[in-house]
């Protein structure tokens, strides 16, 4: 078999055989510590803090950690607050001139912002740890926590994300793949086996019964296949490359194709819009009131109608905000004149970039609309009556960051089958990833 066949030649490969084993080993060092809860802590007390965690936004949140927010773990707050300082960065790198001038400074500028990076998730992990122990106190009965456990938990759950963050630099780096896309994809998977058997148990059970289930999986499986869509679709703009002669040899005079993405912006739209909905869960999801007002209250409800819309509304809007930031049609324009390349039809410079910009804006569109679609689809699955936790998986970053991170992992696997000249993954052609030619972060 095909199949059988690619294992094979895959262990042939010593360096691919100690990655990818270099991997799963540093991964499984990350499952067993989500289980690892915090010292002081009773597991047998966290009864409620898991039933807070199977629903609304606390569930989506408990998914990305591979359910160490419900197991009150070390990892708790798992590798977001790296995520939030890598997104603060980047706006930093829009505004202010120091970061941009790093980030035109290669290799030196990139391990500077790297190190600012880590110092700024130190401070957002050391913000969000007491709001998690204060619902924590909140949810285990009789709990009173003295201001040293306050200290010691704080910082044990710093160093955990920390060490978390470390996990991923170091799959990065000597793994296979992106490590901390890794890190979070493995963190979701995990929650799938239990909500798969939950929601298949509940429907043998009488709720519609083992063909409902089964209609389920099927929609599951389609829904996986238009993300995949979404994550590879392309728009080729031809571009043709002038003939230069430099002493004897020729270059040029070839015609290539320009990729633009129909989702250029990847998941980050998402990422953005699901920070700030994230807001009210502050002061309504974390507070042992209950007159938190209706406004906070739907808000931190995802299957909530408003909620959905100003959610998808945020997706467009920041698709657009995403793409401006990481496709700029005058840079692209000047990368092709300088390269002696030039689009058919099209004079270079300003007109040049005046197209490219047409182009992008029209394919951005409907892009954004799609890729808000799937994310607001887990309401609709919940709202059908599927369980929370096996609604995530219908849509929403969940999904694309699964879908994302398999194709990106395969691609670099497939270029090592590739330059060993043995045969890649796919019959059909290689694998297209989210940046196309590489791995990219979340």
């Amino acid at each position: 078999m095909k199949f059988i066949e690619t294992i094979k030649n895959i262990w042939k490969i010593q360096e691919l055989r100690s990655r990818i084993i270099f991997t799963l080993g540093l991964i499984l060092i990350y499952r067993l510590g989500s289980f690892v809860v915090i010292p002081g802590i009773d597991p047998a007390s966290l009864d409620n803090l898991a039933k807070q965690s199977n629903e609304g936004l606390l569930g989506l949140i408990n998914m990305f950690s591979g359910g160490a927010f419900a197991n009150a773990s070390v990892f708790a707050l798992g590798i977001m607050p790296y995520i939030s300082s890598s997104i603060v960065i980047q706006l930093l790198g829009m505004a202010i001139p120091y970061f941009q001038k790093l980030q035109r400074e290669g290799e030196s500028g990139r391990k500077k912002i790297t190190q600012i990076t880590r110092v700024l998730t130190i401070f957002i992990t050391a913000a969000q740890a007491p709001a998690y122990l204060k619902n924590l106190e909140y949810q285990i009965p009789g709990a009173h926590f003295d201001p040293m456990f306050w200290i010691s938990s704080i910082i044990i759950m710093v160093a955990g994300t920390m060490f978390v963050m470390w996990l991923g630099e170091r799959i990065t780096d000597k793994g296979v793949g992106n490590g901390i896309s890794l890190i979070i994809m493995i963190g979701i998977i995990a929650r799938f086996p239990s909500a798969l058997f939950q929601e298949f148990g509940t429907r043998i059970e009488g709720a519609g019964g083992l063909i409902v289930f089964l209609i389920e999986i099927v929609m599951l499986l389609v829904i996986i296949t238009l993300a995949i869509l979404l994550v590879q679709g392309t728009r080729r703009i031809p571009v043709q490359y002038a003939k230069r002669v430099v002493g004897n040899k020729q270059y040029g005079g070839v015609r290539q194709y320009l990729p633009i993405k129909v989702n250029g912006a990847g998941v980050m739209p998402i990422i953005f819009a699901q920070a700030l909905m994230f807001i009210p869960l502050t002061f309504a999801g974390f507070s042992a009131s209950d007159s938190a007002s209706s406004f906070l209250t739907a808000f931190a409800d995802h299957t909530n109608l408003w909620y959905n819309i100003v959610y998808a509304i945020l997706i467009i809007l920041f698709t657009y905000f995403y793409t401006a930031i990481t496709m700029n049609p005058q840079q692209i324009s000047e990368e092709l004149k300088r390269n002696g390349g030039f689009i058919p039809g099209v004079k270079p410079g300003k007109k040049t970039a005046d197209f490219i910009d047409e182009v992008i804006s029209r394919i951005t569109l409907p892009g954004s609309i799609f890729l808000a679609i799937v994310a607001i689809l887990p309401a609709f699955a919940s709202l059908a009556h599927v369980s929370n936790q096996f609604s995530y998986f219908y849509g929403g970053t969940s999904l694309l960051i699964i879908v994302g991170v398999i194709l990106d992992t395969l691609q670099q696997i497939e270029s090592y089958l590739l330059n060993r000249h043995y045969d890649g993954l796919m019959k059909t052609g290689r694998i297209k990833g989210r940046s196309g030619v590489g791995t990219s972060m979340i």
